[in-house]
């Protein structure tokens, strides 16, 4: 990547930074009060609570990757890539559940901070740092990038 590149990509570091600190507040919390997303929005928690506990460490371990792209975005493709996969998928397994009765509508405000919120940036950037089909090809078909 040419340097004049890598200079309109550390416009990214902002959002990069906001989502490890989002993660990291928002998997800890989870992590050490399994319960209380449950309370605030009035419904039952999940039992055992520990599954909802490794949802939290899931979470939390992005934490570090989303950092990691901040502070070199020109080498933050694959965490991004894969951070932005999990913000697709997150929605997607909500929404056939909330379909199919195992999770309530409610349940969706999570949606909107953990994921939503993430997909423009996260989309942009990937635009940005992996302009051509070449681009996508070394990250991922070969590993590089």
């Amino acid at each position: 990547m040419k340097p004049k590149a890598h200079s309109q990509l550390r416009k990214y570091r902002p959002w990069f930074y906001a989502a490890a600190l989002y993660n990291l507040l928002w998997g800890s919390w989870t992590v050490l009060f399994p319960g209380q997303l449950f309370a605030w929005l009035g419904l039952p928690a999940p039992q055992p609570l520990a599954f909802w506990q490794v949802v939290g460490m899931f979470v939390l371990v992005y934490a570090p990757a989303y950092y990691w792209a901040g502070r070199r975005p020109e080498r933050g493709q694959a965490l991004i890539l894969i951070g932005l996969l999990g913000k697709l998928l997150g929605p997607a397994g909500f929404l056939w559940s909330a379909r199919h009765g195992q999770l309530p509508w409610a349940f969706g405000w999570t949606i909107l901070t953990n994921d939503l919120i993430w997909w423009l940036p996260f989309a942009l950037y990937l635009r940005a740092a992996l302009p051509d089909r070449a681009a996508w090809r070394r990250l991922v078909i070969e590993g590089e990038y």
